[in-house]
């Protein structure tokens, strides 16, 4: 963990402060001369009950760091806020929900999982925060390494603890032990754990398999494979998948359900907690990314430029931020256009919501943009 000092390396003096307060009251608006500009207006997405605002000062970092494509965010117990993205410093952000830095992890953490800060930063992808019985976990994703040379590393999941330590790994491991399992995914994307604890991988970004574990991650079962070419869409066979991104268990109904995000087939498959096929949500999600429950409903970052709210019966009460059709939009968007279009979103990739109901999102873009929208509802 790095030191307070660290962060924030210049520290005002008293005669700093006394400066700074002097120069802002020279430019206080005298009598007779022109006022002072009118604060812009806040920004805000949504409408009625589902109404938020931006919360311009939340996230950002110090100078010296910079966040790479945004990966993924969760929330802890106490509300702190951790953010990951492809970037090797930091490789983790910790805040607290008001938008204060509390820790960045780099090499401290690289070394922690067995790699570099350039090998994490390579190999990054989702989150997932686990309450077991008093304890909190963090489910971590890999994607396999871009390297051409030398091992092919990632393609694993670890658990680990709120320090980053990790307490259990499965999947591409240098050493079974009783820690470590070798199992055979190509691209994992995504984790969920259910409330009887049983665990569940997406092989989003390669075998399009789903596998289901135990809480010792002893594998229970495993279906999904690719669907074919010309049965692309919404409408694709049932159990097919074509970029199984994104997991959730979702309690909003008598039994738990199974939600995945099959992001290229524009739907969203639900299953019994069996893996055996339920429904289909089609229609109101464009690329589902991955998924998040809060307070009755199930949010849905859309890499195809917006975020959907569903309600317990699936039905689509909000659809916040739609960025689709801005000139130069979408995941290849340079900062300056995002930064025009404050309202809009153009690669969510990952998000969370705290006991308010703000979201928290990050996008997959080459500078993350992860940004809070307080809850704010209209009448």
């Amino acid at each position: 963990m790095h030191t307070q000092a660290y962060l924030f390396p210049h520290r005002l003096t008293r005669r700093d402060f006394l400066k700074l307060t002097g120069t802002a009251a020279a430019g206080l608006a005298a009598p007779g001369s022109v006022s002072a500009a009118e604060p812009p207006a806040p920004v805000r997405i949504g409408s009625g009950p589902w109404t938020y605002t931006l919360d311009e000062s939340w996230g950002k970092l110090p100078p010296g760091m910079h966040y790479g494509f945004g990966c993924g965010v969760v929330l802890d117990a106490k509300g702190r806020v951790y953010v990951t993205s492809r970037s090797t410093n930091p490789c983790v952000a910790i805040f607290d929900r008001d938008g204060t830095l509390l820790e960045t992890w780099s090499n401290d953490f690289a070394e922690k999982v067995g790699y570099t800060t350039a090998q994490v930063a390579d190999t990054a992808h989702c989150l997932y925060w686990s309450q077991e019985g008093p304890d909190e976990f963090i489910y971590w994703t890999e994607n396999v390494s871009t390297n051409k040379e030398g091992p092919k590393l990632g393609k694993r999941v670890y658990k680990t603890d709120l320090r980053g330590k990790i307490l259990y790994e499965i999947g591409n491991v240098q050493q079974e032990g009783s820690t470590a399992q070798k199992f055979d995914w190509t691209n994992p994307t995504d984790v969920a754990v259910a409330p009887n604890g049983d665990i569940y991988v997406v092989d989003g970004y390669g075998s399009q398999r789903v596998s289901h574990f135990d809480k010792h991650f002893r594998h229970l079962r495993t279906i999904g494979r690719h669907t074919a070419k010309n049965q692309i869409g919404p409408d694709a066979p049932h159990g097919t998948f074509n970029t199984c991104h994104g997991i959730w268990i979702s309690t909003l109904h008598d039994e738990p359900e199974a939600y995945i995000a099959d992001r290229h087939n524009d739907r969203i498959e639900v299953f019994d907690l069996d893996l055996n096929y339920k429904r289909t949500l089609k229609g109101d999600v464009r690329n589902p990314c991955c998924l998040y429950q809060h307070a009755g409903h199930l949010y849905v970052p859309d890499l195809a430029s917006r975020v959907t709210i569903f309600d317990g019966s699936d039905r689509a009460v909000a659809q916040l931020g739609d960025g689709k059709g801005v000139p130069n939009g979408s995941m290849g968007v340079k900062p300056d256009v995002a930064a025009q279009n404050p309202d809009k979103f153009f690669a969510p990739h990952a998000m969370t919501v705290d006991a308010r109901g703000d979201l928290y999102v990050v996008e997959w873009v080459s500078f993350g943009r992860p940004r809070k929208f307080r809850h704010t509802p209209m009448a």
